[in-house]
């Protein structure tokens, strides 16, 4: 019986280990920092004389800078820099909220959300490097479905903490207190002891940028991400005209919902591959944004937030892990950088899409429109990723 246990424990490596949970907290830190100022910021433009399309082009453009700076810091990544690239990120998510801070001036507020992109380009893509670094093999789907409990956890709390600050004490320390929880972060990172990559020094070049094993999980995300921003973009804004409950109470439910489905999901993924979490995902995200545009109301609201929770639970650390599993140590980083591309590029443009459709035909038809971005995702996926080798799906077929 022991012998059994023995080969147990030898078959399954320990996943929780200190510096997975310390990285596990710098990337909490690091989204509620993001998602605070995110949910609130159309309401910050529009105390700016901004309206709906000034917000989606800000989404956008915050969106562009990060996917332009992805693939450097990629780059960067590979040749070793881990610790550098995550400090000069926390430090930029403390100085953009101080730039919204310090001024009143809608061009200087897009200026400092654009800083904002840059500091989450550099942040997110090293958390999620180090956490790849740090998860043993054989439980990468399990530990990267962890490591994704930050997120839901900053999806849940952000939007609430966010939101009450303005009503009780202004943007000044909305934007104060993300600043501090930046600071945190990078407190917290300090005590990381990650293992140290020794990778051989790679030249810049265009083509290295990229990493083309990444490409199918991640032009797949990319689709999906439309989904997303215009959801965490426009829902609090969408519930405060419809008289429905605060945007707060819709990213409670949703990352309650997330957080549930990450806790199970890596073990499923690692045994069964990530088709499942793709199909149903975009099935719960499509019927999610069609309850906002069809028939909008106190139930269908809630029922449309924990599906939404489930998609995006499931879905993102299931591709994320599809996406970087198999790259070595040396093209990790790429990998990583070219999977948050592909979520940047779709968030940004399905914020920006959906601040001109809201616009010019209303939020029923915009969320409508949106959804069609899950029927292109799964189409992407049957077409192209699943039969990719990076695809967990296909190595299960083959095995059995």
């Amino acid at each position: 019986m022991s012998h059994k246990n023995s080969r147990a424990q030898a078959a399954r490596p320990q996943l929780w280990t200190r510096d997975l949970v310390l990285i596990i907290l710098v990337n909490l830190c690091v989204f509620v920092n993001h998602i605070m100022s995110l949910s609130t910021f159309p309401f910050y433009i529009q105390s700016l004389g901004g309206t709906e399309a000034d917000a989606g082009a800000c989404a956008a453009l915050f969106c562009l800078v990060a996917v332009v700076c992805r693939p450097f810091v990629g780059w960067w990544l590979d040749n070793g820099a881990r610790r550098v690239v995550l400090v000069v990120g926390l430090l930029l998510l403390g100085l953009a909220p101080l730039g919204y801070l310090f001024t009143s001036v809608l061009s200087c507020a897009i200026a400092s959300r654009m800083l904002h992109g840059a500091a989450l380009s550099f942040s997110n893509s090293t958390t999620a490097t180090v956490a790849s670094d740090v998860i043993a093999r054989p439980r990468f789907a399990e530990g990267m479905g962890c490591f994704g409990m930050a997120t839901a956890l900053a999806s849940a709390l952000a939007p609430a903490l966010g939101l009450t600050l303005i009503e009780r004490a202004g943007y000044g320390v909305l934007y104060a207190t993300a600043a501090g929880i930046a600071l945190l972060g990078l407190i917290l990172f300090l005590f990381v002891r990650a293992p140290r990559v020794e990778v051989p020094h790679t030249s810049l070049s265009i083509k290295g940028l990229i990493n083309r094993d990444s490409l199918p999980a991640s032009c797949t995300m990319l689709v999906f991400m439309f989904t997303l921003g215009a959801l965490e973009n426009f829902v609090a804004i969408f519930s405060s005209n419809e008289g429905l409950p605060s945007g707060s109470v819709y990213f409670v439910v949703m990352s309650v919902s997330l957080l549930v489905v990450r806790v199970t999901l890596g073990r499923v993924v690692d045994e069964r591959g990530e088709a499942l979490f793709v199909y149903t995902g975009n099935a719960a995200m499509l019927v999610a944004l069609l309850l906002l545009a069809l028939s909008p109301n106190v139930v269908t609201f809630v029922l449309s937030a924990v599906l939404s929770g489930y998609a995006f639970g499931g879905l993102e650390p299931a591709l994320q892990s599809m996406a970087v599993h198999t790259a070595t140590d040396e093209k990790r980083g790429s990998a990583n950088s070219t999977f948050l591309c592909g979520y940047d590029i779709g968030y940004g443009l399905g914020g920006g899409v959906a601040g001109v459709l809201i616009t010019s035909v209303g939020y029923g038809v915009m969320w409508a429109i949106v959804s069609l971005a899950c029927v292109a995702s799964v189409v992407l996926y049957v077409a192209w990723a699943r039969r990719s080798d990076t695809s967990f799906s296909k190595q299960i077929a083959m095995r059995g």
